[in-house]
């Protein structure tokens, strides 16, 4: 049976649009499936997108102790989170609930460029400002410190002379939406072969 897969977005949702194309596209059978897609924004595009591909949309309040989401993601029967774009952080009840199966990306080679306030465009100025050479993605497992659980993957690419934050966060984006849903993949495999150990 597919991993049952929610992902947590406040923005667009193009790495949550990668995702499901990812696993609607895979000629094999398919390992996870996207069953939920829920937003601390009700206005969020990424819910939009998601209703549009007849995926089933919440939207949760992110200021409580995360009571509202954790059983938001029991009612769904949620195997795997993944955040794409879900700029809140993670309240300890959920990530302890969810350890080992909720992924974050990250724009940037952690542990540089990352922790509280870095994302989006920040990142990317951060990295031309320190005259780093290269920069990349990274995907981790979420933790209750932002941007610190455990690396699963990471994927480089250099920094040109002429980047600017916006020509550099484009590239990114680019391998981004290669890289994370194949890992997302990966660790839903990995999951339900420590399931099947453990059953």
């Amino acid at each position: 049976m597919p991993s049952r897969i929610a992902v947590l977005a406040s923005g667009r949702g193009s790495n949550m649009q990668a995702i499901i194309d990812h696993f609607d596209n895979l000629a094999r059978e398919r390992v996870a499936k996207v069953v939920l897609v829920a937003s601390n924004k009700a206005d969020s595009p990424a819910l939009i997108r998601a209703a549009t591909s007849s995926i089933d949309i919440a939207h949760f309040n992110s200021a409580d102790d995360g009571s509202e989401l954790l059983s938001l993601l029991e009612t769904f029967h949620i195997d795997l989170v993944v955040l794409a774009g879900y700029l809140k952080r993670i309240p300890p009840k959920v990530t302890r609930a969810y350890s080992g199966r909720m992924l974050n990306i990250h724009p940037a080679l952690l542990p540089d460029f990352g922790g509280e306030g870095m994302y989006g465009l920040r990142v990317h100025e951060a990295v031309i400002a320190s005259g780093a050479r290269e920069t990349g993605v990274t995907v981790h497992l979420v933790s209750d410190e932002y941007d610190r659980g455990p690396i699963v993957a990471q994927w480089r690419l250099a920094v040109n002379a002429s980047d600017t934050p916006e020509s550099l966060a484009a590239r990114v984006l680019n391998v981004e939406h290669t890289v994370y849903p194949r890992v997302v993949e990966m660790v839903a495999i990995l999951n339900q072969l420590e399931a099947t150990r453990t059953d």
